[in-house]
């Protein structure tokens, strides 16, 4: 996919300071100099083209709802099946492969601790496979935004 020169600032600027007001992507056009339409038509192609998987917010764990770090060992010939599996749940915020036997990571996210659980379940019944269930235990920061290399 081609980015211009507005995808590029959409997509870097906004990691990290996405603005807190009634209309954020009203104020994200005019940081950008464009309007609001073209902000989420933007939007809307770099998600179906499956450049970005979300935009929201992201609290602190355990502030409103639950969720888990889980993750599975999985054949490497079923890992894209699986990962695609596991990424169509709307629990599911991220996953991401890994070098190592558990390969596959993700962050299950739910309203309470039972869904988060019930995902949990629903994969490992749908996979065939066991999903390793890693809650958090000590809360530390770490900033997801990071700064994208354009060629």
């Amino acid at each position: 996919m081609d980015y211009d020169a507005l995808d590029r600032r959409l997509l870097d600027e906004f990691q990290d300071d996405f603005p807190l007001a009634p209309q954020p992507y009203a104020v994200i056009a005019e940081r950008l100099g464009t309007t609001e339409d073209e902000v989420l038509a933007r939007l809307t192609r770099l998600t179906q083209a499956g450049t970005i998987s979300r935009v929201g917010a992201v609290f602190r764990p355990h502030t409103v709802g639950r969720s888990t770090l889980a993750a599975i060992a999985v054949p490497k010939d079923r890992l894209d099946a699986v990962a695609e599996l596991v990424s169509a749940y709307p629990e599911v915020n991220h996953n991401y492969q890994r070098d190592h036997r558990l390969n596959l990571w993700f962050v299950v996210a739910a309203c309470d601790e039972a869904k988060v659980g019930a995902v949990l379940t629903d994969i490992a019944a749908k996979t065939g496979l066991e999903v390793l269930d890693l809650p958090l235990i000590e809360d530390f920061h770490v900033n997801l935004g990071f700064g994208l290399k354009w060629n």
